[in-house]
């Protein structure tokens, strides 16, 4: 049986592509590409490849990559403000680029900073860079960052577009065993419209959403 779409739920999906022992499946309404469930890596096998990524704090290269995210953040959100850095990782160098520039920062990471008290609080703004293409189950965990939104605030995400089939197998965002969901702008059009949620992608990786005051 096809696994229905762990993005939008759609139950339509269709195998794109078998390689590297792993398969891949698309989503014909939002257009999300994903591993098999079944072939999901386990969080030992994830922790031992993140430990790997050279992504410290005061890495000059990493933070001119965290740079849209940042500026689409700080162009929005007032200083002084209440920011989550959700999936931060071992290293937060964008939770501490924010604090700099004058903003209440907290941090959550299932693996690194699984602080639960932080998911029972509410945000001006909620950054997640390099971390929606890990997630296992995304419809969870798109619901679960809505509701840490307030009504009126920004969710900045940083993920590699998905655009070329044709080079999907040799593609090198792909070949990261922990990367299982892979997205379009069609995929975060459709999460807007689930959530009302306002959506801008600048390619190739930057998705700015606005959360609509209630009416």
């Amino acid at each position: 049986m096809n696994p229905a779409c762990p993005v939008c739920g759609h139950g339509a999906t269709a195998v794109l592509l078998d390689v590297d022992d792993r398969r891949y499946w698309r989503c014909p309404a939002c257009l999300a590409t994903f591993v098999d469930p079944g072939q999901h890596p386990g969080r030992e096998e994830e922790k031992s490849e993140y430990d790997r990524h050279c992504n410290a704090i005061d890495d000059p290269g990493y933070q001119q990559f965290l740079r849209p995210a940042f500026d689409a953040l700080t162009q929005r959100v007032p200083g002084g403000c209440r920011i989550l850095d959700y999936g931060c990782g071992p290293g937060p160098a964008l939770a501490n680029m924010l604090t700099g520039a004058g903003f209440q920062v907290s941090l959550y990471d299932p693996i690194y900073r699984p602080d639960s008290d932080v998911l029972g609080q509410r945000f001006d703004a909620i950054a997640c860079t390099e971390v929606v293409e890990h997630f296992h189950r995304p419809a969870r965990e798109f619901q679960r960052l809505d509701s840490l939104l307030r009504p009126g605030g920004w969710l900045v995400i940083m993920t590699r577009f998905q655009t070329d089939d044709a080079r999907f197998a040799r593609w090198h965002y792909r070949r990261d065993p922990t990367h299982v969901v892979f997205y379009r702008p069609q995929t975060f059009r459709v999460l807007g419209c689930r959530f009302g949620w306002q959506v801008e992608c600048s390619p190739p990786n930057l998705v700015v959403i606005g959360k609509a005051q209630p009416g």
